[in-house]
């Protein structure tokens, strides 16, 4: 299971993210149709800026093996982010 903790001024929370719902949102993520809406959602801005880019596709089998291979590692901190303000993120297996 991922954990996300946020600590803002006056806000802590923590979102326990189990693993089938990471594997779920990158099948999500990786479908055609889903990259099509992206790339249409995007096109007017990076018209707009004059900007020749196209979100690259995402490989769902690239993707996969790698989250399997993270369940071994609980308890490893991906994301430590202290802002500032005093606004932290942890992102941590």
């Amino acid at each position: 299971m991922m954990y996300i903790k946020v600590k803002a001024k006056d806000v802590r929370f923590t979102i326990p993210i189990p693993y089938a719902i990471l594997n779920i949102g990158i099948s999500i993520l990786s479908s055609h149709f889903f990259q099509q809406q992206a790339n249409k959602w995007t096109k007017e801005h990076f018209e707009r800026k004059k900007l020749d880019i196209e979100i690259p596709s995402i490989d769902k089998k690239m993707l996969k093996p790698i989250v399997k291979e993270l369940k071994n590692y609980k308890g490893i901190v991906l994301v430590d982010v202290k802002a500032k303000d005093g606004t932290e993120v942890k992102i941590r297996l």
